[in-house]
């Protein structure tokens, strides 16, 4: 039986990847190898993208954290794009088993509660999803050994406090994402940001990050591109984006693309 309330529960359901379809529609024309694996991390299973560069050396391990609202198609899409650069690129799901009958993020019923779920994970889960995906990943055939991460608004944030927890890190990319509470005299990496000029919320936390990384002698050099808002490296893809976010996307890329390499 087919009607409006079985249709509508039908688009409910869907609604977190139709929001996306021109990222899903990129990543479906992507020629790398890309593949979902399974990483167990004690009683959890972790699922993670992984998106393979086509190269004949090894190569070097880019983690990618998600945005608030789960592992996107977007997201995914942005592991392609790394791997189009020569990095093999892991985006592990962290609400792997936490969605409605043990699924993943695409298992929420709107991205209202995907963002809900990820507000409420735990941090030391967080944590060890992100360790267990990097180990995963660095000791890859395909791997040098070389490991960096980066994220996107809350996982940006995630990516700033996974360096206050992970040691062989080469570098972190925080994509407008807020400093860790604490840790930071742990850091061990350079802590590179990304901020849009319209981001009154996580722009007012720098002043005080960068004392902070000064005072506990590391290396943190934020760049804020002007016009750009919150989330500009997502909207800068979406074809219905602002013309500065747009901008901002571009020249966060190539900056990005310089630091990767230097960073490798």
């Amino acid at each position: 039986m087919t009607g409006p309330r079985v249709i509508a529960s039908v688009l409910l359901l869907t609604m977190p990847l139709l929001a996306q379809d021109w990222a899903k529609a990129k990543l479906e024309k992507s020629p790398r190898h890309g593949e979902w694996v399974t990483i167990k991390n004690g009683p959890r299973n972790v699922q993670a993208f992984i998106v393979y560069p086509e190269v004949k050396s090894k190569a070097p391990v880019v983690v990618v954290i998600h945005e608030i609202f789960g592992l996107t198609d977007w997201v995914r899409g942005v592991a392609d794009q790394l791997a189009a650069n020569g990095y093999i690129a892991i985006a592990p799901d962290l609400l792997s088993s936490m969605g409605p009958n043990g699924g993943r993020s695409d298992a929420f019923a709107s991205v209202d509660a995907a963002r809900e779920a990820v507000s409420k994970l735990p941090a030391d889960q967080v944590t060890s999803d992100l360790n267990a995906s990097a180990d995963y990943a660095k000791k890859l055939p395909a791997s040098n050994g070389k490991l960096m991460v980066t994220g996107y608004c809350w996982g940006g944030g995630q990516s700033f406090r996974f360096a206050t927890n992970r040691k062989d890190l080469a570098a972190a990319f925080v994509f407008y994402g807020p400093p860790p509470a604490s840790g930071m005299e742990n850091i061990t990496a350079p802590v590179y940001g990304f901020y849009g000029g319209n981001d009154a919320r996580i722009n007012a936390t720098i002043p005080d990050t960068e004392k902070a990384m000064k005072a506990a002698g590391k290396k943190y050099e934020p760049v804020v591109y002007e016009g750009a808002g919150h989330g500009f490296l997502r909207s800068g893809e979406d074809p219905t984006g602002k013309e500065a976010d747009k901008k901002a996307h571009d020249e966060a890329w190539a900056r990005w693309l310089k630091l990767l390499k230097s960073s490798s």
